[in-house]
């Protein structure tokens, strides 16, 4: 009877994480891909209409979220991406932002500057 060897690897969950998305080198070529200054009247605070969801993009790229509801607030930066602009939180988690004529559109939230 033939026995198989299996060399299994233990990973941490940061390590784990880093690998599934990228790691810290994406936030590095992402930070490439950014002008130095972001466009002319993006940062600032965005609002929807019934005030539930606010996003604050800041100048220098980072940008923290507060959503109605839940106890943390989402921080990271964001970049230029295709007709609008990716948030990536400090989870890694990634979510588009369309630039539209009236405002932005994230998540299915109309939002307005203030």
């Amino acid at each position: 009877m033939r026995t198989h060897r299996v060399d299994a690897t233990i990973f941490g969950t940061a390590s784990l994480l880093a690998l599934a998305l990228g790691g810290a080198d994406d936030d590095v070529r992402h930070a490439m891909d950014r002008p130095a200054d972001p466009p002319e009247g993006f940062s600032g605070l965005w609002r929807n209409t019934d005030g539930t969801v606010r996003l604050c993009l800041g100048a220098d790229w980072s940008y923290e979220g507060q959503v109605e509801g839940r106890h943390r607030s989402a921080r990271g930066t964001y970049r230029p991406a295709g007709a609008g602009l990716l948030l990536s939180d400090e989870s890694g988690l990634s979510t588009p932002v369309v630039v539209a004529g009236h405002g932005l559109e994230m998540a299915g939230h109309h939002l307005f500057k203030e």
